[in-house]
C-alpha cells in the first residue's frame, strides 16, 4: 500500500473508524494503481477537497472518497456532478454498483467491491477531459 505523503490527507484517513479506513484505503490504492497502469501517476495529485481525500489529474475529473457519520455503514467514491460520469457508470454497471444521484458510487461496509467495474469507473474519471466528447465516454 502506497504511503500517504500529504500529512493533511493522512490525518483525515487516521480519523476514520478502523474498518472504514481499511475500505477507503483499498479504494485509494485502486485509484493509485489505475493511475499508474495508465501512465497518469506522475501527474496524480492527492489532496483534500471539502475535507475529503481527493485525486486529480489534468486529463480528468476529480475523484473524492469519504465516509459520513450520518450513514456509518456506508462509504463512497464521489465524482463531479456536472459531468456525465455517473450517468455513464449507471448505464454500464447498474447491476453491479450502487449509486447516489449523479455524484457517487456508494459502498456498504459489508459489500465486496466489484474491482474491475470500479477500476473502469476510475479510469473514465481520470481521463474524462479526453473522453467527454465521446458517446458513453468511449466506454
Amino acid at each position: 500500500m502506497n504511503k500517504i505523503n500529504n500529512p493533511l490527507v493522512a490525518q483525515v484517513f487516521g480519523n476514520y473508524p478502523s474498518l472504514i479506513r481499511q475500505k477507503l484505503m483499498r479504494l485509494r490504492q485502486l485509484i493509485l494503481d489505475t493511475a499508474s497502469e495508465y501512465k497518469l501517476a506522475s501527474t496524480l495529485e492527492e489532496t483534500l477537497k471539502w475535507g475529503e481525500p481527493s485525486y486529480l489529474v489534468k486529463t480528468g475529473s476529480t475523484i473524492r472518497i469519504d465516509w459520513k457519520s450520518a450513514r456509518p455503514e456506508q462509504y463512497a467514491m464521489y465524482f463531479h456532478c456536472q459531468t456525465s460520469l455517473v450517468d455513464t457508470f449507471k448505464q454500464l454497471y447498474a447491476d453491479k454498483l450502487t449509486f447516489e444521484g449523479n455524484r457517487a458510487i456508494i459502498f456498504h461496509q459489508d459489500d465486496e467491491v466489484a474491482i474491475d467495474e470500479v477500476r473502469h469507473c476510475i479510469l473514465l474519471a481520470l481521463t474524462y477531459h479526453d473522453r467527454k466528447h465521446l458517446p458513453m465516454l468511449g466506454a
